[in-house]
């Protein structure tokens, strides 16, 4: 971890949830706004750390994964730029209770928690905006745990595939996915061993519904895996 200088955008040019802030609020958060950068794999916050503050993504992808039996990861969310992430428990006053590490190297801005939650509970708006964006979490986290425990394998590597098409869309080329993920992240998004995710995205590209070229997968039969993942 590291800081810098570098010149970037306010927090309300980036995510709609501060353009809540009054004139007088955003004047006096701006200076409380760190920029801090992570190199590719760096830990931004450990499962049970101390809620400090709270981070939105500013550049490259973050990972957020909960560690079980054997320290086998279980990857919950990939972000993206300008999402927002750690604010739960800055909010509930609680440890943070999962991991975020750099998945390459990424710019952060980070709030110290105490500032955070004094803008919420003095600007109403912002309040709401946390609480919907707070319950679009909770319910992608209970359909993930639908998804992880009641699909069958080729299911599960059948969403996490669309999910990352959804989160950060293809290459230039209109089929590439955005995202060089190996295949052991992609394992631990789908809740199976790396060999299995290996061997079901082969038969995938034996089918005809993606190609794989070493970390690159290219989406060939968006519909098929929709409806494999939707049978489960």
């Amino acid at each position: 971890m590291r800081q810098r200088e570098e010149d970037f955008a306010p927090l309300w040019e980036y995510n709609a949830l501060w353009s809540t802030l009054t004139q007088e609020e955003r004047e006096r958060i701006s200076p409380l706004v760190e920029t801090v950068y992570y190199s590719k794999n760096d830990i931004i916050h450990h499962d049970g750390d101390a809620s400090e503050y709270m981070w939105m993504l500013l550049r490259g992808k973050v990972r957020i994964y909960k560690e079980g039996i054997g320290q086998q990861k279980q990857i919950i969310r990939l972000l993206k730029p300008f999402d927002i992430f750690g604010y739960r428990a800055c909010i509930a006053g609680e440890a943070y209770n999962t991991n975020a590490s750099a998945f390459e190297d990424c710019v952060v801005y980070r709030i110290n928690r105490d500032a955070f939650v004094e803008l919420v509970r003095g600007n109403g708006a912002l309040c709401f905006e946390v609480m919907q964006m707070m319950a679009k979490d909770l319910a992608f986290s209970e359909l993930q745990t639908v998804n992880l425990t009641q699909k069958h394998i080729r299911g599960r590597l059948a969403e996490s595939l669309l999910l990352l098409l959804r989160n950060y869309g293809y290459e230039e080329d209109g089929e590439t996915l955005a995202m060089l993920l190996p295949r052991e992240d992609l394992a631990n998004m789908s809740n199976m061993t790396t060999s299995n995710a290996i061997r079901t995205l082969s038969q995938f590209a034996q089918e005809g519904l993606v190609e794989v070229d070493g970390r690159h997968v290219k989406i060939l039969d968006e519909k098929t895996l929709e409806k494999i993942s939707r049978l489960g």
